[in-house]
């Protein structure tokens, strides 16, 4: 055992049988820490990366729309293809929803209604175009059989 009355006695240094005076790895206040070790504990440190969760906005409020009666009346009634795209898309609103991803259920009700749009716009077109040919093909074999 040291003497405490011993000039080179540390009160501070375990090996004399003193305690440490702070922490080991942690510098006292205000002493510049160039390149140690961060603290694992606490709130983030300036400039650290915080992470990203699905939903970036404030609360969120009710279920979107998942458009699927629009995506089952293209189906049926217009553009079998783009209407079968349109109800898996609304059909995964609910379970996004329930899954905490709040953008992408309203991503994916947005891509619903799109593509139900897309095809209802396609079958018009489609109609339309063949309006015109069967008017044109009767007014051609009207025109052909008279003579």
């Amino acid at each position: 055992m040291t003497n405490p009355n011993d000039p080179n006695f540390n009160p501070g240094d375990p090996q004399n049988g003193g305690q440490p005076s702070e922490p080991q790895g942690i510098p006292p206040y205000g002493a510049p820490q160039y390149g140690a070790p961060q603290p694992q504990y606490g709130a983030p440190q300036y400039g650290a990366q915080q992470p990203q969760y699905g939903y970036q906005g404030g609360a969120p409020g009710m279920e979107p729309d998942n458009n699927l009666v629009w995506a089952i009346l293209c189906t049926v009634l217009c553009c079998l293809p783009l209407g079968i795209v349109s109800i898996v898309k609304s059909t995964s609103v609910s379970k996004l929803w329930a899954q905490g991803d709040f953008a992408g259920a309203q991503q994916a009700a947005d891509d619903a209604k799109k593509w139900a749009m897309w095809g209802a716009i396609i079958s018009v077109v489609l109609f339309v175009l063949y309006i015109i040919v069967v008017v044109a093909f009767g007014a051609f074999s009207f025109t052909t059989s008279s003579v």
